[in-house]
């Protein structure tokens, strides 16, 4: 905490005070504020210009702001300052100066917030520890996770992220890390860089200050790295020649002669820990203390997962993390949620914050206010001693099996699980779930955000964003991905039918919603609903006019050479008649859809698409008196036809990570998991499945999992003709798919029973399952029935 006028010491700039105050909180996100004294609003500048949203800030309660130019904000104290996003730089390097603690920086490819998470635990058995919340790696992230340092910190834990060159040195200097981790390379943001040794080069610019940097030897790029890093070197590896023999066999993790129990099987998550332990064990922790911090950490997933829950709730489950920061990241989280006004949080103990619980306590209390947090439960002897801190509302419990033995009542609500590992709070979100077999999509936020970002980069000024969430929003989940893109501040969203409309609207979704195939039986509810119609034929329009008693927002379509739905040239005269003989009738939008604006073959029929749309359009809006919104490029057109961009543009299947121009650096937005329910050992010449096609020619080990053509893994992926992925092996179907279950060969796999399997993710990915079911891969995405449970995480 810093008085706000103590800021121009660490950031040039003009202050202007009207009342000076301690502030300790920065924001660059108006949703995530919460009115509290001590928060400050940055305006950052970009694609979308924080200082928009300053009047909203104001609006909230903030008086005190970071700004690049002068805005009225009465009764306010600022900072002008030149570059706002270099100002959080500075001032996160200057709060980070006044602290003699070891910082350890971690970067890498992969696996830098897992290392961040299972290092932190393992390290609090000895410190008190800061750690970046979440993923908080980029150039505003890094310095709002250094601000969370305080006096009682004795070591900090974070990572750093870069997509292009120069950005690690602005993060070296802002970290000022003491010791390094170098986790691996691989391809992720290979597009910023000039190959992938630029790529390493740039990464290791973090550890110029380091006294240490523990790294893997045998890893690909090592020569570069150890030329590099030099002494400051510690490395470890499976092979010769490092400081630490390293050697994985089942369930242990031995470092030269030193064995950890573990109960991982994947390569990745062996190779996250081992960079834990050499951290650790360069840091003087005891194998005992190791160990133990080795045992809270399994079986954990290191990120927010939002599940549904019993009695129509959800549930976000943050039950592996127990520090005051993620708590915050966790309340903030519930901005992009609205499905349920009710709001829970069920929260243990938090230890090692190093506050006095009264003053740890009392501050939650305020937290919990500004976030409107409708109950509190609380778990733990430490917060029922402060439970004065909160409202009536609250319950507490000794420990988590009394709260097991006295489950209150959940209904409707949206519920946050937030505690320490000790407390085993994932035993309260299994008994909150709702129940389903091994079969799990997970859908992760980042990656919808990062594929968002990317179509919103390419889209020309002042033209708007329709998001299609369409056959539950591609598979993903309609409520949920609906809710995030309206945090997101998308224009519109487009759905097929009334009922889909209908259920967005009962689940707090307000902007505005297309209905693109609208049944002629539903008009009556569009004004009810507020909903937009697409209108697509004479016929459709006057059975709209005759069925409502004031006519909705409508878009026209006008086929130009889809040939699906759409007024044809020859209607329009007739179509204008009547909508100057019914001037009540609001034309919201008129549109066409691209037959094949991602093919360079077609591209003259797009152009001759785009011809007659413009003169349609133009003979529409000179006979309305008004310009209407223009709209044509679905996803592959925002990408190749800028120049049709017009007034708003329609992202769909694109969102999801599938770009079929090629052009998008786009990340997969869904992973369909599974797990192996049983191994069956049989015989050469024994047979699988249903009608005895799988028959073996070998001894064989055949794996059976949880999930059939009712799920969504079609017939067609039977007899070999698919594969899925178990520890990293791809295995062939055998026999018939089942309607739930599927049998695969694991005979040159480690397979046991109970181990994950992917089904689609990065390896096999969509195209690959696209392929082998000679299909695209809308229908592998938007198959994948709704008895699969869908958890969305935020990693």
């Amino acid at each position: 905490m810093m008085p706000f006028s103590q800021l121009e010491h660490a950031v040039d700039g003009k202050l202007d005070i009207h009342s000076d105050v301690d502030v300790s909180r920065f924001s660059t996100d108006s949703r995530n504020l919460t009115g509290a004294m001590n928060e400050v609003f940055i305006a950052v500048s970009g694609k979308r210009d924080g200082h928009d949203y300053a009047k909203e800030a104001w609006e909230k309660g903030i008086r005190n702001f970071i700004l690049s130019r002068e805005l009225d904000l009465p009764q306010s104290n600022s900072l002008i300052v030149t570059d706002t996003t270099a100002a959080l730089q500075s001032i996160g390097a200057y709060h980070r100066s006044k602290f003699k603690i070891p910082i350890i920086g971690i970067t890498g490819s992969n696996g830098k917030t897992t290392v961040k998470e299972w290092l932190s635990t393992i390290l609090s058995e000895k410190f008190f520890v800061v750690k970046s919340p979440k993923s908080y790696n980029s150039q505003i992230g890094v310095p709002l996770s250094l601000l969370e340092i305080r006096e009682t910190h004795e070591i900090g834990v974070f990572e750093a992220g870069i997509s292009k060159p120069g950005e690690m040195l602005n993060l070296q200097k802002i970290i000022d890390p003491s010791i390094g981790i170098f986790t691996n390379i691989g391809q992720a943001h290979d597009d910023g860089f000039e190959s992938t040794e630029h790529k390493v080069l740039e990464k290791l610019n973090l550890f110029h200050p380091c006294v240490k940097v523990i790294c893997r030897n045998d890893q690909e790029y090592f020569q570069l790295i150890a030329e590099t890093l030099q002494d400051k070197a510690i490395t470890w590896s499976l092979k010769d020649g490092a400081k630490y023999q390293v050697t994985w066999s089942s369930q242990i993790i031995k470092v030269d002669q030193i064995e950890f129990e573990v109960d991982f099987n994947g390569e990745t998550q062996l190779e996250n820990l081992t960079h834990a332990i050499v951290t650790a064990m360069e840091l003087g922790l005891s194998r005992k203390s190791i160990q133990k911090g080795i045992d809270l950490i399994e079986g954990v997933p290191m990120r927010l997962e939002l599940k549904k829950g019993i009695n129509g709730c959800y549930i976000l489950d943050d039950s592996y993390n127990n520090d005051e920061a993620g708590l915050k990241v966790a309340l903030d989280y519930l901005e992009s949620h609205q499905q349920n006004e009710k709001r829970t949080l069920i929260l243990s103990d938090l230890l090692h914050s190093g506050k006095s619980d009264e003053e740890l306590y009392s501050d939650i209390a305020v937290l919990l206010n500004s976030k409107r947090i409708d109950r509190l439960i609380g778990v733990g002897p430490r917060i029922n001693t402060a439970s004065k801190s909160f409202s009536s509302k609250s319950l507490f419990y000794q420990d988590t099996q009394t709260l097991l033995d006295n489950f209150p009542d959940f209904h409707d609500e949206m519920i946050v699980v937030k505690g320490a590992r000790n407390f085993e709070l994932e035993r309260v979100v299994n008994r909150l779930e709702s129940k389903s077999h091994g079969t799990v999509l997970e859908v992760n936020f980042e990656a919808l955000q990062h594929n968002l970002n990317q179509y919103r980069s390419l889209l020309k000024p002042k033209a708007k964003l329709m998001v299609m969430v369409k056959a539950n929003a591609y598979g993903s989940g309609l409520l949920e991905v609906a809710n995030f893109l309206q945090h997101q501040q998308v224009d519109m969203l487009g759905v097929a039918y009334v009922d889909e409309a209908v259920q967005l609207r009962k689940n707090g979704i307000n902007i505005p919603i297309m209905i693109m195939n609208p049944h002629t039986e539903s008009f009556e509810q569009f004004e009810r609903y507020d909903l937009q119609a697409e209108i697509f034929s004479i016929s459709h329009l006057k059975r709209m006019l005759k069925d409502t008693k004031k006519s909705p927002k409508i878009h026209l379509k006008i086929d130009t050479g889809m040939h699906r739905l759409g007024f044809n040239p020859e209607e329009i005269d007739e179509l204008i008649t009547i909508l100057n003989d019914n001037s009540q009738v609001k034309v919201e939008g008129v549109f066409t859809h691209f037959s094949s604006s991602d093919l360079i073959q077609e591209d003259g029929f797009t152009n001759n698409q785009a011809e007659l749309f413009e003169n349609t359009y133009q003979k529409i809006a000179n006979a309305l008196g008004y310009q209407p919104i223009k709209h044509a490029c679905n996803s592959p057109g925002i990408v190749r036809w800028p120049q049709y961009h017009f007034d708003m543009v329609r992202l769909g299947i694109g969102l999801h990570g599938f770009d079929p121009t090629g052009q998008l650096s786009l990340r997969h937005s869904s992973q369909l998991k599974s797990i192996v329910s049983q191994i069956q050992n049989l015989k050469a010449g024994e047979t699988v499945g249903y009608s005895r096609k799988g028959k073996v020619s070998r001894d064989s080990q055949i794996a059976i999992i949880p999930i059939g053509y009712e799920d969504g893994f079609q017939r067609v992926f039977g007899n070999g003709n698919g594969r899925v992925n178990i520890n990293g092996t791809l295995c062939p179907t055998i026999g018939n798919i089942c309607m739930d279950m599927t049998m695969v060969d694991v005979t040159e796999g480690n397979v046991h029973e109970g181990d994950p399997v992917i089904i689609f993710g990065e390896t096999p990915g969509i195209k690959d399952l696209a392929k082998w079911a000679n299909t695209i891969p809308y229908e592998i995405l938007t198959n994948v029935s709704n008895r699969v449970k869908r958890v969305f995480i935020s990693e």
